[in-house]
């Protein structure tokens, strides 16, 4: 029989994490597939940072199994060194570096390392004089992400990447992140911009308190059907309207006056006979496709966090 996790870049089984009383990771078990992109979503504070830096051997796991090409990160991290890619959310980047410099600086720890002047180029560092603590916010970010692709990892975790960045620039990291796919590198990101992981990812796997809620392609997340969103009254009751729709339908008040209902095409004749059976008037009716944004929302809930 054979093994369905030999082509695991990363596998994580029943991790925890525990920082003094508060539990960061609670039982998260995850495995990324070899040669593709894996965006990792949370609210903050959900556990996506502590998750990465176990599987970068700079946090040890409280209980657990994790493994990056088959390795212990912790015990055999001198091993997974020259195959694996870091983008931390500091940068970790001496402040008086300059872009450049310090993309040679550590191309020269790589056998094989991208071409320096092309991947300067590419995101717009070749312009950038200014030291790493001068630089903007979006300059350091983009330094970042050169810094840990530069010596063609086999794998690559990026945290966040193009926050800070420009449309432009983003664009142009989207790119640079295609391309490591393309070249057969595996890569893990986390990131808060839906667009970028329904741009990106072949995997989408969605965490809520230390927990794993939802994993799967973005297709399969969030459906082929589409939703229906109108405007009428804030604060509308809506328990008889959710009790004519489907099985694993939803509707939800997502702004004040704002109401969105998925349930594909059955929504349009529910919204219909509940208006009119409340005596609301619908005003904007449209549908559209339901969105990772929606489908994120649904699972980690709309209220604001503190």
């Amino acid at each position: 029989m054979s093994d369905p996790h030999a082509d695991a870049a990363v596998e994580i089984v029943d991790l925890r994490v525990s920082y003094g009383t508060q539990t960061a990771v609670d039982g998260l078990s995850l495995t990324v597939r070899a040669g593709t992109i894996t965006a990792l979503l949370g609210p903050n504070g959900a556990g996506k940072t502590t998750t990465i830096e176990v599987c970068e051997g700079f946090r040890r796991a409280g209980s657990g199994r994790v493994r990056v090409w088959g390795l212990d990160p912790q015990r055999d991290g001198p091993l997974l060194r020259s195959r694996v890619g870091v983008m931390l959310q500091d940068g970790g980047i001496y402040s008086g570096a300059r872009a450049v410099p310090m993309l040679r600086h550590m191309s020269r720890f790589y056998a094989h390392p991208l071409d320096v002047a092309d991947l300067a180029g590419r995101l717009g560092l070749d312009t950038v004089r200014a030291t790493y603590r001068r630089m903007s916010g979006g300059e350091k970010q983009r330094l970042a992400l050169a810094c840990a692709i530069v010596g063609r990892p086999d794998l690559v975790f990026l945290d966040e990447p193009s926050a800070g960045m420009d449309p432009q620039t983003r664009l142009a990291a989207w790119a640079l992140v295609e391309q490591l796919r393309t070249d057969g590198a595996t890569v893990v990101l986390t990131t808060h911009l839906m667009d970028e992981a329904e741009r990106l990812a072949d995997d989408v796997a969605i965490m809520d308190r230390g927990r794993l809620v939802a994993h799967g392609t973005v297709g399969e997340l969030c459906g082929s059907g589409e939703s229906l969103v109108f405007r009428a009254e804030p604060g509308l009751d809506l328990a008889a309207l959710r009790a004519l729709l489907p099985a694993g339908s939803t509707a939800d008040e997502v702004a004040p006056g704002r109401y969105l209902v998925a349930a594909g095409t059955a929504g349009l004749h529910a919204v219909s006979s509940w208006a009119a059976s409340v005596g609301v008037e619908p005003r904007d009716l449209s549908t559209r496709r339901r969105t990772l944004e929606d489908v994120f929302l649904d699972l980690t809930g709309r209220e604001l966090r503190t």
